[in-house]
């Protein structure tokens, strides 16, 4: 279920310039609660999952500085991942290396999203979701914001908790294959990783649907 907003709905406005809390409020105010934010981390990277998170953020305990989780540094998303964790309703998903070759990577965030909204403990009335898509199958009224991790303080903390849960599982996977670097640049196509794959091939964590594997 999703519901498309016209042009003059007062879920649309101006990019502030940081997020606020007004999506949530007028979401509110046509009769939706409580309203979830959700957001990716990983479409991009060579190696490792693409995770998703869900979160419905107290209205009165909304932690200061939540923003874009990629303008903030690792020690200011750390805190903010213990204050959301602390204080909001959250959901975390996953689709592995595997899925994604076995699909395409918007598909497999896509479920990852979906199933991060779905595990809520509080089943959400409308989720304001990161980009231009919506999952499929959703139980509730939901609609996509372009750059809402900039706009929406709900889906900020939803790219928070999915970028530092990620950076947690690309560090662990590290211990396993310490060849790659994958503590140092989570996966991402860096020249250090580059090189690594260069030298030791792909490893089970790869991407084999991305280039360069797909080209050989």
């Amino acid at each position: 279920m999703s519901r498309r907003n016209p042009p003059d709905s007062p879920l649309f406005s101006l990019d502030p310039i940081a997020p606020d809390y007004a999506l949530e409020i007028a979401a509110r105010r046509d009769g939706f609660w409580p309203v979830a934010g959700a957001d990716e981390a990983g479409r991009g990277p060579l190696a490792g999952p693409v995770v998703a998170a869900a979160v419905i953020l107290d209205p009165d305990a909304v932690p200061d500085g939540l923003n874009d989780s990629k303008l903030l540094s690792a020690e200011q998303r750390e805190a903010l991942f213990s204050a959301i964790m602390a204080t909001a309703t959250v959901s975390i998903a996953s689709s592995s290396a595997r899925h994604i070759d076995t699909t395409d990577i918007l598909k497999a965030s896509l479920d990852a999203m979906r199933r991060a909204i779905h595990g809520l403990a509080t089943t959400a009335g409308f989720v304001l979701i990161d980009g231009r898509d919506i999952p499929q199958g959703l139980s509730c009224h939901a609609r996509a914001v372009v750059k809402g991790d900039c706009r929406s303080v709900s889906i900020a903390a939803a790219s928070i908790v999915a970028k530092v849960t990620r950076d947690r599982m690309m560090a662990r996977a590290d211990a396993s294959f310490p060849a790659y670097g994958f503590a140092m640049h989570a996966g991402y196509a860096t020249a250090k990783h580059r090189d690594a794959i260069g030298n030791h091939g792909p490893c089970p964590l790869h991407r084999m649907s991305f280039r360069p594997f797909r080209d050989v």
